[in-house]
């Protein structure tokens, strides 16, 4: 991780950190091509960047479609997720983007890629031509559907994806519309999913003396599987999950409460021992031996009565008080936090899991961790995102053009550069 210091940022009380350039990573040494756009590719190739990789975004003219997410005229998104990266500016109509591109293939451990199926073999990178380059190659081919099947060519788009899973059906309030997530979690989920398999897959390369190979990544099957059980229930009973707001089809009391001061408290008791120090916690233990809480199957059918009782008690209490109360008895309850008491929270200050890192748009960048702690070979933050093209000709100096070369391609268009 970056080192954040003992100093915080007088405005948000994060701990300060900075950059830590040529810190060394467990994934050092490993070239990676980054073809892709949006979210599930940036987060997929920004995971294997926090541990050291040397991630080279390759963009178009007008850059990653990420660096189009802007909240006022700031990238945001790409500073998160392309930390760690290099980038090199192509125009990719050019005629030769392409013979660029396979320069820069051989020696790479992975390359990904996120256009439509197809769109990398019409551009005459196709697999069988990559590994060709490259034989020991890891390609990681996103896409929304996958690279068959009757839907493979539509678009792919994780809203359309977190629709057709069955997830927003099962998201939100019986009496309203299905919910969407408000946030990527398709994609989010795929590149999670990926960086594992493009692990695995190199694994396969390093320790068992295997070949490249492709790697088919979509957006639905990893949220699919995220799912877990829902077609064998509906096997079992007949019946699709209904939406259940924040409770529980498995287990009760699980709910969010509304507190004195306007807030929220979340509460899961999903262990029959849990849900009975709940009720006694609340100075209701006659409630334990009520046949009708008495077990998780009653307390399922009881579930609107039992919400009242829990949430008349926490009615009277502050979102600070119930935690504090119910922390002291053992019972596993949260705050319902937003941006501003996540960004306050203690435990997260402790932590350094968001630190204010220097930005040359915000002064300050408050940016979250590296989302998993190694103890002997940690990932770390040692570059901010890079602007478009900034790293343009020492990445073609190492595919082995010339500096004639390089100020060729500079010249004909084919090549943009930004000065550091």
């Amino acid at each position: 991780m970056a080192n954040p210091t003992d100093a915080t940022s007088p405005e948000s009380g994060l701990h300060q950190a900075d950059y830590t350039p040529g810190v060394r990573g467990p994934l050092t040494g490993l070239r990676v091509i980054d073809l892709s756009r949006l979210v599930a590719g940036n987060l997929l190739t920004q995971h294997l960047a926090d541990f050291g990789a040397d991630v080279i975004k390759v963009e178009p003219r007008e850059g990653d479609t990420l660096r189009g997410w802007r909240t006022k005229g700031v990238e945001t998104n790409w500073k998160i997720h392309s930390r760690n990266k290099r980038s090199i500016c192509l125009e990719f109509h050019h005629d030769e983007a392409v013979p660029l591109i396979r320069k820069m293939i051989p020696g790479a451990a992975m390359l990904v890629e996120s256009f439509r199926p197809g769109t990398l073999e019409q551009m005459g990178l196709s697999p069988e031509e990559l590994l060709r380059l490259e034989p020991k190659l890891v390609i990681v081919r996103i896409s929304g559907w996958g690279q068959t099947g009757p839907y493979h060519r539509r678009p792919g788009f994780g809203t359309l994806v977190e629709g057709f899973s069955g997830f927003a059906e099962m998201n939100g309030f019986p009496d309203r519309e299905p919910v969407l997530p408000p946030m990527y979690l398709a994609d989010a989920l795929s590149g999670l999913t990926g960086a594992f398999a493009a692990m695995a897959a190199l694994r396969e390369v390093e320790i068992n003396g295997g070949k490249g190979q492709v790697i088919d990544l979509p957006l639905l099957d990893p949220i699919v599987n995220s799912l877990g059980p829902q077609a064998a229930n509906y096997r079992l009973t007949g019946v699709v999950k209904p939406r259940s707001g924040s409770r529980s089809s498995g287990s009760v009391p699980r709910n969010v409460y509304r507190t004195l001061d306007g807030g929220w408290v979340c509460l899961s008791a999903s262990t029959q021992g849990m849900a009975m120090r709940v009720l006694r916690s609340i100075g209701r233990p006659e409630l334990c031996e009520d046949p009708k809480f008495k077990t998780n199957e009653q307390r399922l059918v009881h579930v609107a009565e039992l919400d009242k009782i829990i949430g008349d008690f926490i009615a009277t209490r502050t979102v600070d008080d119930n935690v504090a109360f119910f922390e002291a008895a053992e019972v596993t309850i949260g705050p319902v936090n937003d941006t501003v008491r996540l960004m306050n929270d203690r435990h997260v200050q402790a932590r350094g899991l968001l630190a204010d890192y220097p930005d040359e748009d915000m002064g300050t960048f408050p940016m979250h961790a590296v989302p998993v702690r190694l103890s002997e070979t940690p990932g770390s933050i040692r570059t901010p995102a890079p602007r478009l093209g900034q790293h343009s000709r020492t990445i073609l100096a190492e595919a082995g053009l010339s500096p004639d070369d390089i100020d060729a391609a500079l010249a004909s268009g084919v090549v943009k550069e930004t000065s550091t």
